[in-house]
């Protein structure tokens, strides 16, 4: 059971109920909305989720390969995906996710015998990931936006693709440094969990969706299976995370291994040359006389 009074909302199952459920629908409008700084006829007024995209490959790894799927009200699908440990190419991996929401509405059209002018109906597609560690390391700013643009004219012609990074590694503001709601949401992926009463009742002020967001990762809110579900998880990503380091241990350790015995087989070959007896060599090194006889 979860120590804390709130839970870490870059827990995989913390994040979906916080993010990916009907009944808190408003939290997730009002994110991307801060996130993506839609105003006007931009803004984000109501979502639907959509089922979220299967992948054979990786389905043994991850029950979906994105954690949430939705669309506004014009119809443009918003793909939002936490991402915790460090995979290399998950940029490449972004753009496949995008890809392939957008190459899903084709089959869905199709499916349906709408043949007709089906490419010119495609909506836009927004990946929005938060990252926990770093992407771009030779960025500084801890939030970067790509679009398609024109190389000579940097104009937006293609307009539907969008991907927004946001580097939780490189937010370092602390609590009374945050200036905006953009920032309150990057405090509150980072520091949420290990956070007290008085620094949530400071970072929340007068802002009712953060408020919801707190709200909604308080464990005493939470149903003993739910808090069970999210206990495995966070079991499971340690356990893949000590794993992954016994890994590295290990390979470390045959790498010193090996440049010992390297070290040891430069000496017999020096003393091999100056015609040193294979006793002293083998004295010396503790290679045994096989191996010696081997090198000359």
């Amino acid at each position: 059971m979860a120590l804390s009074k709130f839970l870490d909302p870059k827990n995989d199952f913390c994040f979906k109920q916080v993010f990916g459920t009907e009944k808190n629908k408003d939290i997730l409008i009002h994110f991307l909305n801060d996130i993506l700084k839609f105003e006007g006829n931009k803004k984000i007024t109501e979502v639907t989720f959509l089922k979220t995209i299967q992948d054979p490959e990786i389905a043994a790894y991850k029950q979906s390969i994105v954690d949430v799927l939705c669309k506004d009200q014009k119809g443009e699908q918003v793909i939002v995906e936490m991402q915790v440990g460090k995979h290399k190419g998950f940029e490449k991996r972004a753009q496949y996710y995008a890809a392939k929401a957008y190459s899903q509405q084709v089959i869905k059209e199709d499916e349906n015998h709408k043949k007709l002018a089906v490419y010119a109906k495609l909506k836009a597609v927004i990946f929005l990931a938060i990252a926990n560690f770093t992407m771009f390391p030779e960025k500084e700013a801890f939030k970067s936006e790509h679009r398609l643009l024109d190389t000579k004219t940097y104009e937006h012609d293609l307009k539907d693709f969008y991907f927004v990074f946001l580097e939780l590694e490189k937010f370092k503001k602390t609590i009374d440094q945050l200036e905006n709601l953009e920032q309150k949401w990057l405090y509150f992926f980072k520091h949420a969990e290990g956070s007290t009463f008085k620094e949530i009742e400071h970072l929340i002020g007068s802002d009712v969706i953060i408020r919801r967001a707190f709200e909604a990762i308080d464990q005493a809110a939470w149903t003993e299976e739910e808090l069970n579900t999210y206990d495995q998880i966070t079991k499971t990503r340690l356990d893949n995370l000590a794993v992954e380091q016994q890994k590295i241990e290990d390979a470390e350790l045959r790498g010193e291994a090996r440049g010992k015995a390297g070290e040891k087989i430069e000496i017999a070959k020096k003393m091999l040359s100056k015609k040193h007896s294979v006793s002293d060599i083998t004295d010396l090194t503790g290679l045994s006389f096989e191996e010696i006889s081997k090198l000359r």
